[in-house]
C-alpha cells in the first residue's frame, strides 16, 4: 500500500502555525474523579456514583489517532477484549464475565448493539471525535433497557469549547496511515463542529494456519462527523451526525475435509458502513423542572464481497431508530426524581449463508428513577417496564447506595435486575424462535474507595450476577434458539492509583469465576484473571507513558487460548503552542498472541508491534 508525503506542504504547514501566538493547553493525566454521565443520566463525579465506573480520558484516546477501539479497551482489567485478529476484525467484549451481546454500547446515547448478533461492531467505530469512554459495571437496564445486563459501554463525543481548527497525521509499521483534519466554531452559544478521517493499513495476519497463499488482513476506512448546537441557561439545542464506511479483509474456510474441519482458507473482503444521527434538547421548564428530548437513529450495514463456500453473498442491513423522552424534577436541594419513556424500533434485512430473513420489532419502556444526594450520602432507587411486542411485559428494578463512613472512605452496594431481548437472528432466521423470552439477570455487588497519603486512592469491589433463560442453540431436535440454560458470574476487582506533579500510575486486576449452571463447566473466552497497569509522567511540554495488560488462559471452543502480556509505549512533545509531535509503539515486545481458538490446533493471532510516528498542527 503506497503513501505519498510531502515534506515541503508539512514544512509549510509549520512555519505557519509557528508565526502565531498562543499559550500551551495541559495535555490530562489520569483524572481520578472524572465527571460522568452514564450511571443516571445527569452529571455527577464518579467518586459518588454507587457502582464501579471507569472512564478512557481524552488524553489516552488521542495519544495514537491509529489505535483502534479494541486496543483502547484492552487497559480496562474487566473486559476481556476478544478480537479475531487485527484491524477490522470481529471483536467481543466479555465484561465481568457477561457475554459479548449482554453489554449495551452506545454513542452519546445512540444504541450501537446491532440487530443481528446483539454486539456491538466496535471494530468499526472510530475515535476520532470522542471526549471520553464511560465504562459503567454492572446491571443498567432501568435507564437503558434491553442489552445492559453486564454493563454499559458509553462514547462521549467532544463540544466545542473555543473556535479551532487542526490536522493531525501518524503513519508507522505495517503500510498503516491516518490523517485527522477538525475545525470547531464558537460564538456566544453557538458551537459547530466538523470532522474527516482516513485510515489504511497492511494489517496483519488472522490466524496462525500455515498455508502460504494467505495474504494479511487489510483495512480500509474513512469517517466524517458533524455537530451544530446552541446551550444556554434555559434550553439547548444540537445535531450530530456521524458516518464511518471501508472495506476490511478476513479469512473464510474454503476447503473442508471430512471430519468437516477447515483443510484450506482463502481471503475474503467485506464492505462496511455505519451512520449516526442524533437530535437532542433541553428546557428548563422552570428552576425545578428541566425536559429533555433525544431522537436518534444508528444504521449498520455490512456488504461480503467474495462468495461463500456455497456460492451466496451474504449481507446485513440494520436499522435502530429510538426516541427517548424525560424530565427532571428537583423537588428538594438533596432529591430529585427522573420520568421517561423511550420508544424504540429495530429492523433489519439479511442474508446469512443463502438463507434471507426479514424483520422488525417495536418496544416502549417507561423509567422511574429517584436520587438522594448530600455530601457524604448518595442513594439511587429505579423501577422500568418494558412492554415488547413478541413477548409482553417485562419489569426489572434497581436500588444502590453509596455512604462516607470516614472523611477519606467511603462504601457502596447495589442490587438490580436487568434483561436481554432476543435479537432478529435469534428471531427469524433458519434457526430461529419467535416464542423466545429475554435473559434475565439479578447481580449484587459491593465496594470501597480509600483515599490515602502521598496522592494515592485504592478500591475493591465484590459482585455476584445470576442469568437465567440464555438464549442458546437446543442440543436435541428440534434444533433452534431456545431458552436453555443458566450461568453464574462472580468476582472482584481492585485498584490504586497515584498522581503527584504529572506522575501518574495506575494498576487494576479483575478476577471472575464463570459457569454454566446447567452443564456446570466454565464459559469460554472468560480469563479468570486479568491485570493492567499504567504508569507516566506529563505536563505541559512533554509526555511519556507505558501501560501493560495482562491476560490469563481461558477457555475456548476447540481448545484453551493461553495467557498473554502486551506493553504499549506512548510519547507527545509539545514542541510550540501549536506543534505536538507524538510516537506510540503498541505491542512493545512484538508478541503474536493468541486471542480465540478458530479450530483444533489453530487460533486467532492478534499482533505484531506497531511503532508509528505523527504531528499535529493547531491553530
Amino acid at each position: 500500500m503506497s503513501k505519498h508525503f510531502q515534506p515541503a506542504s508539512l514544512a509549510g504547514a509549520i512555519a505557519i502555525v509557528l508565526t502565531s501566538n498562543t499559550t500551551f493547553a495541559a495535555d490530562q493525566t489520569i483524572e481520578l474523579d472524572p465527571i460522568v454521565v452514564t450511571a443516571s443520566k445527569s452529571e455527577e463525579k464518579a467518586s459518588e456514583v454507587p457502582a464501579r465506573i471507569s472512564v478512557i480520558n481524552e488524553q489516552t484516546l488521542t495519544q495514537s489517532p491509529i489505535a483502534a477501539l479494541p486496543s483502547l479497551l484492552q487497559q480496562e482489567a474487566a473486559i476481556n477484549m476478544v478480537q479475531s485478529g487485527g484491524y477490522g476484525q470481529i471483536s467481543s467484549i466479555f465484561l465481568r464475565g457477561s457475554n459479548s451481546n449482554q453489554t449495551l454500547v452506545l454513542r452519546d446515547g445512540i444504541r450501537l448493539n446491532t440487530i443481528s448478533t446483539g454486539a456491538a461492531n466496535i471494530a468499526f467505530i472510530d475515535t476520532t471525535d470522542l471526549k471520553q469512554i464511560e465504562i459503567l459495571k454492572g446491571p443498567a437496564s432501568v435507564l437503558y433497557g434491553t442489552d445492559a445486563i453486564g454493563g454499559v459501554l458509553q462514547l462521549i463525543s467532544k463540544t466545542p469549547e473555543k473556535t479551532s481548527a487542526f490536522i493531525t497525521t501518524e503513519a508507522g509499521e505495517k503500510s498503516t496511515y491516518k490523517a485527522v483534519i477538525g475545525a470547531d466554531l464558537v460564538e456566544d452559544g453557538f458551537y459547530a463542529q466538523i470532522r474527516g478521517q482516513r485510515l489504511e493499513t497492511d494489517g496483519t495476519r488472522v490466524t496462525d494456519f500455515n498455508q502460504s497463499n494467505l495474504k494479511t488482513a487489510d483495512y480500509d476506512q474513512k469517517g466524517f462527523s458533524t455537530k451544530i448546537g446552541i446551550e444556554q441557561k434555559e434550553y439547548a439545542i444540537s445535531l450530530d451526525y456521524n458516518q464511518n464506511q471501508g472495506t476490511t479483509g478476513y479469512i473464510d474456510c474454503n476447503l473442508y475435509n471430512l471430519d468437516y474441519s477447515c483443510g484450506g482458507l482463502k481471503n475474503m473482503s467485506q464492505d462496511f458502513k455505519n451512520e449516526a444521527i442524533n437530535l437532542k434538547s433541553r428546557i428548563n421548564v422552570t428552576q425545578n423542572w428541566d425536559v429533555n428530548l433525544r431522537l436518534s437513529q444508528f444504521k449498520d450495514d455490512l456488504n461480503q464481497n467474495d462468495a461463500n463456500w456455497d456460492g451466496s453473498y451474504d449481507y446485513i442491513q440494520s436499522k435502530t431508530k429510538e426516541a427517548d423522552l424525560n424530565a427532571k424534577w428537583q423537588f428538594t436541594p438533596e432529591q430529585n426524581i427522573l420520568m421517561g419513556i423511550t420508544r424504540q424500533n429495530i429492523e433489519g434485512d439479511v442474508v446469512s449463508y443463502a438463507t434471507p430473513y426479514n424483520g422488525d420489532v417495536d418496544s416502549t419502556g417507561y423509567y422511574l428513577q429517584h436520587q438522594y444526594q448530600q455530601p457524604g450520602l448518595n442513594t439511587q432507587l429505579g423501577l422500568r417496564v418494558e412492554d415488547n411486542e413478541k413477548y409482553g411485559t417485562h419489569t426489572v428494578g434497581q436500588g444502590a447506595i453509596r455512604f462516607q463512613v470516614l472523611p477519606l472512605t467511603s462504601i457502596y452496594a447495589n442490587i438490580g435486575t436487568a434483561f436481554k431481548s432476543p435479537t432478529l437472528n435469534q428471531l427469524y432466521s433458519s434457526y430461529g424462535n419467535v416464542d423466545l423470552k429475554p435473559e434475565e439477570s439479578t447481580s449484587y455487588e459491593i465496594g470501597l474507595d480509600q483515599k490515602l497519603n502521598y496522592g494515592l486512592t485504592a478500591g475493591l469491589s465484590l459482585y455476584h450476577t445470576k442469568v437465567k433463560n440464555l438464549i442458546d442453540y437446543a442440543s436435541s431436535a428440534p434444533y433452534y434458539f431456545s431458552n436453555v440454560s443458566k450461568a453464574t458470574f462472580q468476582g472482584g476487582e481492585s485498584y490504586i492509583a497515584w498522581q503527584n506533579e504529572g506522575w501518574f500510575s495506575k494498576a487494576a486486576y479483575n478476577y471472575v469465576k464463570t459457569e454454566n449452571d446447567e452443564t456446570h463447566t466454565e464459559l469460554n473466552r472468560r480469563p479468570r484473571q486479568s491485570f493492567t497497569l499504567t504508569a507516566g509522567v506529563e505536563n505541559e511540554v512533554y509526555g511519556v507513558s507505558a501501560s501493560l495488560s495482562a491476560k490469563s488462559s481461558a477457555k475456548d471452543y476447540q481448545q484453551n487460548t493461553p495467557g498473554y502480556v502486551t506493553v504499549n509505549v506512548n510519547t507527545y512533545w509539545n514542541v510550540h503552542p501549536n506543534v505536538k509531535l507524538f510516537a506510540n509503539v503498541e505491542n512493545l515486545a512484538d508478541v503474536e498472541y493468541k486471542t480465540a481458538s478458530y479450530q483444533a490446533g489453530t487460533y486467532y493471532i492478534n499482533g505484531g508491534r506497531l511503532a508509528s510516528a505523527g504531528v499535529t498542527l493547531r491553530y
